[in-house]
C-alpha cells in the first residue's frame, strides 16, 4: 500500500514521462525518419520509436529510485527481480504494429506495481492527445487534448484538478459492443464471442489496436474484451488498474481468477474485461 507522499511523488512522474515519450513517438510517426522495423526474438516488431521511448521512460523513471521493467528490457532475469516489492514496468509503445501500419492506435503505458498489483497507471494515447490514470482506491480519471511535451513536469495537484472520472457513459450501450484485438485474434477468440452474441444476438464488433481497449471499457464506449492470444504483463497492468478503478473487471480465462505481476513468466493468461456498466453480463461460467 502506497502512503500519499508516495502517491504524490510518483503519480506525476509517471505522467510526465509518458508525455515526453508520447513526444519522441509522434516526431518519429509523423516526421520523415525511417521507422528502422526489426523483429524480436518472439517475432514481434519493434521500431526506432519503442527504443527512443524505452530510453526517455527508463532515464526519467530512475530518478524516482524505483527500478523499471520495461518491455525492451525483457532480458532481466527472475533472479534479478523476484524480490522487488515495487517497481515500475513499461510499455513503451503499446500497438508496434498499428504504429507501422498507420492507423494511430498505439499507447505508452505506465504502471507502478505494489505486492504484485498495480497501484498507479497511466496510458497516454498521444495520436488523439487523450491521457488515463488512476490510483488504487481513487478512481480513474481520463483528461483530453493533452499535446505530446518534452518537458511535461506537472505537479501532482495541478494533475489531480484536471480531467473527468470515469466511466463516462451511464449505462451500457443498446447494442452492446464487443472489443477485440485489431491484429491477436484466433479460432478461440470467435468462439468466446458466439456465446456472448447467442445472450446479445445484436452485438457490435469494434476492432481496436493496443491497451485503449482498456480505456475504451473504463470509459463505457464498450462492454466487453476477449484476448486469446499471448500478452505481456507490461501490455495489461495499467489498463487493468485503469479499468478497475473504473468500476470494471480482468479476469483470466477459463480459470476466472485475478491477475498478479512479477511472475516468473511475464506472460498473462488469456482473459476476459467487462466495463462498469457490464459485469451482470454474460454468466463467466459460460466462457
Amino acid at each position: 500500500m502506497l502512503t500519499s507522499e508516495q502517491k504524490e511523488f510518483l503519480l506525476p512522474r509517471a505522467y510526465n514521462a509518458a508525455l515526453r515519450a508520447g513526444k519522441v513517438i509522434m516526431d518519429i510517426y509523423t516526421g520523415h525518419r525511417d521507422f528502422d522495423v526489426d523483429m524480436k526474438s518472439d517475432n514481434t516488431p519493434i521500431t526506432i520509436a519503442d527504443r527512443e521511448s524505452h530510453d526517455l521512460i527508463k532515464a526519467y523513471l530512475a530518478k524516482t529510485l524505483v527500478p523499471v521493467l520495461s518491455e525492451e528490457g525483457r532480458e532481466m532475469l527472475y533472479s534479478e527481480r523476484q524480490s522487488w516489492d515495487m517497481f515500475w514496468i513499461v510499455d513503451p509503445l503499446d500497438g508496434t504494429k498499428e504504429f507501422i501500419k498507420g492507423n494511430n492506435e498505439f499507447t505508452v503505458n505506465i504502471a507502478l506495481i505494489v505486492d504484485g498489483r498495480p497501484e498507479l497507471a497511466v496510458v497516454y494515447v498521444p495520436y488523439i492527445r487523450k491521457l488515463y490514470y488512476s490510483e488504487r482506491g481513487e478512481g480513474s480519471v481520463v483528461i483530453e487534448q493533452v499535446a505530446p511535451d518534452a518537458a511535461a513536469d506537472i505537479a501532482y495537484a495541478d494533475l489531480k484538478a484536471m480531467g473527468r472520472k470515469l466511466p463516462l457513459h451511464p449505462r451500457c450501450n443498446a447494442p452492446i459492443r464487443i472489443a477485440v484485438s485489431r491484429s491477436h485474434n484466433t479460432y478461440e477468440t470467435y468462439a468466446y464471442i458466439n456465446r456472448i452474441k447467442a445472450e446479445y444476438p445484436d452485438a457490435e464488433i469494434v476492432e481496436q489496436g493496443s491497451s485503449y481497449k482498456f480505456c475504451m471499457l473504463a470509459e463505457g464506449v464498450v462492454e466487453c474484451y476477449v484476448r486469446t492470444t499471448d500478452t505481456y504483463e507490461w501490455d495489461t497492468a495499467a489498463g487493468e488498474l485503469i479499468l478497475e478503478e473504473a468500476g470494471g473487471r480482468t479476469l483470466s480465462l477459463p480459470g476466472r481468477e485475478d491477475f498478479s505481476y512479477n511472475k516468473e513468466s511475464l506472460v498473462n493468461p488469456h482473459f476476459y474485461c467487462m466495463s462498469p456498466h457490464f459485469l451482470d453480463g454474460p454468466a463467466l461460467d459460460t466462457l
